[in-house]
């Protein structure tokens, strides 16, 4: 089982004239989807409400689902994507997984395949893309697989020019993520302060740079 060459047959555009007419789409699991955040944010929501900009004509569309891996992700996001995007000059994807393939025993190999054909079919269409990492859980077992999956995506993601950003290290062992994660309703997720935690890494790695904009 071997990754494809990074070839992609399109160029991501970024329109220099007048407002930026810009679909984002993000793409993941139960974390995307803000399981277990009392306010009803998660981490997404709180990512949008700081990325509005008089630049951009932003529409943002929150496609995560509770239980998928990647293998999920794969068979899923051109269908669902492609409606949202439709019409929009700018496409933009981000890519938020990796939780659900640790508790699975999804293979390294199987892990990377997966997540590589996404970001290359993607970049074959002229769609920018964007990864996030999966956080640490409570669960000591899935955080070793888990760090050994992060590692990997952000190789993947490093072959082929796409940004990265790590939840996986700044949170595992930190304070407020491990109380956030212990007093949570839902288990092996946060609640508001742990969302916030990771809407910030995402705010401050990258995310401004990305989209050609400035932070406000």
């Amino acid at each position: 089982m071997s990754e494809p060459t990074f070839t992609p047959s399109a160029e991501f555009q970024v329109s220099t004239e007048g407002q930026r007419d810009v679909a984002l789409v993000f793409l993941g699991a139960s974390m995307v989807a803000g399981v277990g955040d009392p306010k009803g944010q998660g981490w997404v929501t709180r990512v949008v409400g700081r990325t509005q900009h008089p630049d951009l004509a932003l529409t943002a569309y929150n496609l995560g689902v509770r239980g998928d891996t990647t293998a999920d992700l794969l068979g899923r996001w051109k269908s669902e994507c492609a409606p949202r995007w439709a019409g929009r000059s700018e496409k933009r994807l981000v890519v938020s997984i990796g939780g659900n393939d640790a508790a699975a025993g999804v293979s390294l190999a199987r892990h990377r395949l997966n997540l590589a054909n996404i970001l290359d079919d993607a970049a074959s269409a002229g769609i920018g893309t964007f990864v996030v990492s999966p956080a640490p859980t409570d669960d000591s077992e899935v955080n070793e697989k888990l760090d050994v999956l992060v590692e990997a995506q952000g190789d993947v993601c490093s072959r082929r020019g796409v940004p990265f950003v790590d939840c996986f290290s700044p949170l595992l062992g930190h304070e407020q993520w491990q109380s956030d994660l212990a007093a949570s309703s839902v288990p092996h997720h946060p609640g508001q302060a742990g969302y916030g935690l990771i809407a910030w890494l995402v705010l401050h790695n990258g995310w401004y740079d990305w989209l050609q904009i400035s932070p406000r």
